[in-house]
């Protein structure tokens, strides 16, 4: 059944979700109307050059005005938009190379990573990138891999929040992930259920360092479709304990928090059932996450799994069944930037952004 909007307009937006193409189809334009409808997701598909991006982000937000355009824009093999002027960033790997010659030029460099990376979305509507990867480098990690910093907490922290503030001077928020870890276990959480059985304190010591020394600095945190069996059967985007107790109430991390994709094969099976996709996003939202996040299926079976979450969410909250987040609106709200891009060929002849192009490792 096609997403309503004839139900009151909840006070809170949490549904992230996808597009089918590069350009608006009648199927999309109705979601992106939906009163639950808080952000879009882009990705390479999405893509055809920057006159084509700057005029899709266009028409979303005359849709919705207040639209939360996000992308997976890391460097490395994780970077969406590669042609037409994007420059190539590289994976954050090298950074922590960089560290181990010079600390100090490294974390300039880093810097130089977040001004550019930040400034050329910006430049085409883009608002936030879900990044940093704040996953320690353990090794056997194939999903995370290069995409993170380092071994050690401490050089990942000083790196994270160097691109944190090339992100800030650019005008864009960040989003710290995936919380508290997703470095340690080999599985990737994409097409599996990883299981980290290390102890909280373990944790706590080494992963989730970064998070206790960005608390006020990060704008955003993703949790990992990790399972931490000896702190919650959960995996840690569906569990208040890791998401209420200890990020907020432990660590004191008062930003905005996302779920990972809700099509991910972590992140629905809960304690031995499948949930629907309204029943998982639920789950999320009442552990602690202020939005949730669902990939890739405008295009499979003319997006009925984002008409069901819509619908379904719409119905709980209508029935009484989950209660719409003032506060977490407000957190949502908060990403946003609050400044105007640079246009892009502004941006170019723009002195900061030449001098960051020159630092790039």
């Amino acid at each position: 059944m096609p997403a309503s909007t004839s139900s009151p307009l909840p006070l809170h937006a949490p549904v992230v979700l996808d597009i089918a193409g590069p350009s608006l189809n009648r199927d999309d334009r109705r979601r992106l109307a939906h009163p639950l409808t808080g952000g879009m997701i882009l990705f390479a598909r999405h893509w055809v050059d920057r006159r084509q991006l700057t005029a899709l982000v266009a028409e979303a937000k005359a849709i919705r005005p207040d639209l939360l355009v996000c992308v997976d824009h890391e460097g490395g093999r994780v970077q969406r938009f590669r042609t037409d002027g994007f420059t190539h960033l590289p994976p954050m790997r090298v950074l922590g190379e960089h560290w181990m010659r010079d600390a100090m030029a490294a974390t300039d460099a880093a810097t130089a990573v977040g001004y550019v990376l930040g400034a050329e979305l910006r430049a085409c509507g883009v608002d936030l990138s879900f990044t940093p990867v704040l996953d320690l480098d353990h090794g056997p990690s194939g999903v995370i891999g290069d995409r993170a910093f380092h071994r050690d907490p401490r050089v990942v922290t000083l790196l994270a929040k160097s691109v944190m503030h090339g992100l800030l001077l650019s005008g864009m928020a960040n989003c710290g992930k995936h919380f508290p870890g997703h470095g340690f276990v080999a599985a990737d959480s994409h097409v599996d259920v990883p299981v980290d059985h290390r102890s909280l304190k373990s944790i706590l010591d080494d992963d989730a360092k970064p998070y206790e020394w960005l608390s006020t600095s990060l704008a955003a945190v993703m949790p990992a479709h990790v399972v931490y069996p000896k702190v919650d059967k959960r995996p840690a985007g569906f569990s208040a304990r890791w998401l209420q107790d200890i990020l907020r109430g432990r660590l004191g991390f008062t930003g905005a928090i996302f779920s990972d994709d809700l099509t991910m094969e972590g992140a629905r099976h809960l304690e031995g059932r499948t949930l629907a996709y309204a029943d998982a996003a639920i789950v999320a939202l009442q552990a602690g996450c202020d939005m949730v996040l669902m990939c890739n299926q405008s295009q499979v079976d003319g997006g009925r799994a984002l008409d069901e979450l819509l619908d379904g969410l719409q119905s709980r909250a209508d029935d009484g069944r989950w209660a719409p987040d003032l506060d977490s609106e407000a957190r949502r709200q908060a990403l946003l930037p609050q400044t105007a891009p640079w246009a892009w060929d502004e941006l170019m002849r723009e002195p900061v952004y030449q001098q960051a192009l020159n630092r790039l490792p």
